[in-house]
């Protein structure tokens, strides 16, 4: 009799930690909302540990594949990692194709189910940056030497690609007059060199964005401000 109390204790802790009792756990470590981050087309996979989650114990699993692929493939630089997030530029290259990322944890034995992305888009989805404006000034103009982003694939000599390669961008730039605080576009175009006229002896600040024509949207914007012109001599 005391025998079977004891195979009675067993079974039950068997089946709690194997059978049922595990799901809790095993729910408690699903990952939460896994999505793809981009910007200038450096896409990186990130998401949200489970509400058992123990820094030390924990790691993470993660794969990929292109839309239509049946296969999943295995990012080997982020199996059994400790981050939070996963940099998935290269896999993702092929910017005009959508994507799919998924990402698994575990913990103390215990593994969780796959928690995958939405469809990803590089090229529809990816947050473009400013461009950077180097200021050349005169007495009653002012220069500007513009750049688009990079971004992170390079061409055959090595070198980054603008993201003007893969996007029709029109700069849009904005002089703003602080002395009568006016702001006025004073170009929108595709050169990368632009001179502005302006009246001498005011202080003025230059904006500028990249609009993205196919998509209709534009960037955040760079200024440069605290800057006076000469007046007249």
């Amino acid at each position: 009799m005391m025998l079977k109390h004891y195979f009675l204790i067993f079974l039950i802790k068997f089946l709690w930690i194997y059978g049922g009792g595990s799901q809790p756990v095993q729910e408690s470590l699903r990952i939460q909302r896994v999505e793809f981050q981009s910007f200038n087309l450096q896409s990186i996979l990130r998401w949200l540990p489970g509400s058992a989650f123990t820094p030390n114990n924990t790691v993470y699993f993660v794969q990929y594949k292109m839309y239509g692929k049946k296969e999943w493939t295995n990012k080997e630089e982020c199996w059994g990692i400790y981050e939070v997030f996963c940099d998935l530029t290269n896999e993702t290259s092929d910017i005009e194709e959508p994507y799919y990322g998924r990402v698994k944890a575990s913990s103390a034995h215990v593994h969780t189910p796959w928690s995958m992305t939405k469809r990803f888009s590089p090229w529809l989805e990816t947050k473009i940056g400013p461009p950077s404006i180097s200021v050349i000034q005169s007495d009653r103009s002012i220069q500007l030497i513009l750049h688009a982003p990079n971004s992170p694939y390079k061409d055959r000599k090595g070198r980054n690609k603008s993201l003007k390669d893969y996007y029709d961008l029109i700069y849009q730039v904005f002089l703003i007059n602080n002395s009568q605080d006016m702001k006025q576009k004073v170009y929108e175009g595709t050169n990368d060199t632009v001179e502005i006229d302006i009246i001498p002896g005011s202080n003025y600040c230059i904006a500028a964005v990249m609009y993205l024509f196919e998509l209709d949207r534009s960037s955040e914007g760079a200024k440069i401000c605290t800057f006076k012109t000469q007046g007249n001599v």
